[in-house]
């Protein structure tokens, strides 16, 4: 997402290498004992722009649910890594820890309607988090649904939910493999009946009910054709209203755009369950068109009330017909700002006005506001009146990321999450009135968090820009400045910023000895519009410029060994990963690219994919295509030189990233002539992106990559960690 790419394009293009192959050749390599799985060629060659570009494992596209071939390939692929992973040393003693590292209580921060108060506790290790509902703050804790019964193996999980204003019913979503898709149910509280209500086809959705509880407003797509719902693109979503006892094939169309297909529309209501919001945006990069409607029971008819998409625009509350908005229109920072619900036309008033510190969010509660803004890459909150003056900080419980803040006009009662690196989440309550906070859940720790120590330090990139780093070890290695081998994890897109947060398999790596860095990368959100700007789009080498910075700088001031390096990323830390072994194969010892994204010159012609090119460029686009596949990880791996050890991670049901960008990298990985440490895909069953999956396939996911990682950065793992 950044500018240094347009100076490094020539040569990296030269070192791009030709992946064709005869006709129906095959490859059956050996690389330090391992004999990888056969993976046919394809002699399929493509001209973008002028060049010729390879593509021989283009067959690995297909839905392993409809191609024998390639579901024998990841069969094969799957058995071979299992045997070398088992034959790991310590991989059963981090399983072991991690699984008691889990096993503490955890709850969500409540949400309340009508007097009751919902939340999901999972008493530690349950595959899926259980929904529980309280009559009173301090009432019984009653189960409302247990996901785990769902599936035999776990796999469905509970993902949005949503009571009605009163209470009376719950709105949910199910979800199954980890997929995006969504099917909605309806609860009665009362008495913890399903209704016979189902929504079919719904993705990337919000659920939100009208004032009066009678019904929901949700977004859908069609249906895709059969066999193609985990790979065709999502276009022309419509957002409808769904009546509480009554079928689908009678719910509403409130709005759409079929003239403009790529838009997608989400509805929000106002807490008074006055106004609808439907905010309709074209990719993921926070620039928005929106709609208010006015719900008195009568015809829904929305009206323009913000021309786009252009901006950035969050709804934060109401009073009245007055709406309270984050914005970064001429705000690079944000600010707030009211709009009037009844008069469109008449144009913001600021209330609040951009400062150094990133807004990241808000919400009204009570007769306040609450701002939180990002400061050095942790969360600090204000109070605010609704005239914009400040009343005083929200007393937080210290360094860390605090999330949650919702509430209600004329309500003063709001709950919030506050989770450190080395502390899990607790819950706690806050007034706006009294601004007085009290602890509503905490959980147990198997481990003193004193043991462990924080470090926050700045390095130099390429280009000089100084980029934030913080560095997680036992402090008994930073009193004795002892290098130890440490995971770097990075990610760098989609304005998404890297803040404290808890990970028990991360802190399974930290008993053993190891460190754990987490590089503040540009292309993230952590310092504004102008800090994601110089990560994206021609400046995406930036991103990985500063990667290769952080490594160089942990071996430099002596944080890791010189052999004794791994890198780990996800998503869009995965292409991130996979870019700069590419690059730089001799930093590393070890890397982990999970359901990255792998295949920059198609990666728009799968599901959510077209939502992407706002950050990485079209493939389409003769500018963006040479910087695409400048760096696309799979068409720039070199051979003749050596690479870390490599494990790939993706599932067969992952929608968001199709797995197909893990196999086609994978396979182009065991085909190079690029040395004798082991380059490895693990594909999981009925699992998607991440979400909803089992912690039992997450200690095993976990288990499996750190063992791995161990072996090569020189990690030893002890039964019973010092």
């Amino acid at each position: 997402m950044r500018v240094a790419a347009l100076i490094l394009l020539p040569l990296l293009l030269a070192a791009a290498p030709a992946l064709a192959g005869p006709e129906g050749a095959t490859i059956d390599a050996g690389h330090g004992g391992l004999r990888y799985p056969v993976a046919k060629r394809l002699d399929l060659v493509e001209d973008h722009f002028g060049v010729k570009v390879a593509d021989p494992y283009r067959w690995l596209e297909n839905d392993l649910r409809a191609d024998p071939a390639v579901r024998d390939w990841v069969t094969e692929e799957n058995s071979l890594t299992r045997r070398y992973i088992d034959g790991l040393p310590g991989r059963e003693a981090l399983k072991e820890r991690m699984q008691a590292l889990f096993s503490h209580g955890r709850f969500t921060v409540p949400r309340k309607a009508g007097g009751r108060y919902f939340y999901g506790y999972n008493k530690g290790l349950q595959n899926q988090t259980p929904l529980y509902v309280r009559e009173g703050l301090g009432g019984a804790q009653r189960l409302l649904l247990d996901p785990n019964g769902w599936t035999k193996d776990g796999a469905s999980a509970l993902a949005e939910w949503a009571p009605s204003p009163d209470g009376k019913y719950l709105a949910y979503a199910m979800q199954d493999a980890g997929s995006d898709w969504r099917t909605l149910k309806l609860l009665d509280v009362d008495s913890g009946r399903t209704l016979d209500d189902t929504v079919e086809w719904v993705k990337f959705s919000q659920i939100a009910w009208d004032g009066r509880g009678e019904g929901f407003f949700y977004s859908r797509f069609a249906a895709p054709q059969e066999g193609e719902a985990f790979r065709s693109a999502n276009e022309d979503q419509q957002l409808f209203y769904h009546r509480v006892g009554t079928a689908q094939a009678q719910d509403q169309l409130i709005y759409g755009t079929p003239d403009r297909p790529t838009l997608s529309h989400q509805a929000q209501v106002t807490a008074d369950g006055r106004w609808l919001l439907i905010t309709s945006f074209q990719g993921i990069d926070p620039r928005r068109e929106i709609h208010v409607a006015e719900l008195t029971g009568g015809p829904i008819t929305p009206r323009l009330l913000v021309r786009g998409p252009a901006q950035d625009w969050r709804l934060i509350g109401s009073k009245g017909t007055t709406l309270y908005f984050i914005t970064d229109a001429r705000a690079a920072h944000m600010r707030v700002v009211t709009l009037d619900a009844a008069r469109p036309r008449k144009g913001p008033r600021e209330l609040v006005p951009e400062r150094k510190e990133t807004l990241a969010g808000g919400s009204l509660v009570g007769n306040r506001m609450i701002l939180a803004y990002m400061s050095d890459a942790q969360t600090v909150a204000e109070l605010v009146e609704l005239d914009g003056r400040k009343v005083g900080d929200v007393p937080l419980p210290g360094f860390g990321t605090a999330a949650g803040f919702g509430g209600r006009e004329g309500d003063p009662e709001t709950f919030f999450s506050f989770s450190g690196f080395v502390t899990p989440a607790s819950i706690y309550r806050f007034d706006t009135t009294t601004q007085q906070y009290q602890l509503f859940a905490q959980p147990d720790l198997p481990f003193d968090p004193n043991d462990f120590g924080i470090e926050q330090r700045l390095y130099p990139s390429k280009d000089g820009t100084m980029i934030p780093i913080t560095i997680l070890r036992k402090k008994v290695l930073a009193d004795h400045a002892t290098a130890a081998p440490t995971i770097l994890y990075g990610y760098g897109g989609f304005n998404i910023s890297l803040t404290p947060g808890y990970s028990a398999t991360r802190m399974a790596w930290l008993e053993q000895g190891g460190a754990y860095a987490i590089a503040n990368l540009r292309g993230g959100g952590e310092f504004g519009k102008a800090w994601h700007d110089a990560g994206r789009g021609a400046n995406k080498q930036n991103v990985f410029d500063d990667f290769i910075a952080a490594g160089e700088w942990l071996k430099a001031n002596g944080y890791t060994p010189q052999d004794g390096l791994a890198i780990e990323g996800r998503s869009n830390g995965g292409l991130l990963v996979g870019a700069v072994v590419n690059q730089r194969p001799d930093l590393f010892a070890a890397a982990l690219p999970a359901v990255g994204v792998m295949d920059m010159l198609r990666f728009d012609r799968f599901t959510a994919g077209r939502y992407w090119v706002d950050d990485y460029g079209s493939p389409e686009s003769a500018t963006d295509f040479p910087l695409l596949y400048g760096y696309s990880p799979y068409h720039n791996i070199l051979s003749g030189k050596d690479y870390p050890a490599i494990l790939v991670t993706t599932a067969d049901t992952d929608d968001r990233v199709v797995p197909a960008h893990s196999f086609k990298y994978a396979a182009a990985l065991q085909a190079a002539d690029i040395g004798d440490r082991p380059h490895l895909i693990r594909v999981e069953s009925r699992a998607g992106h991440g979400a909803g999956k089992p912690i039992d396939k997450l200690i095993d996911e976990y288990a499996d990559s750190y063992a791995f990682l161990a072996r090569f950065t020189g990690l030893r793992i002890r039964a019973k960690p010092e």
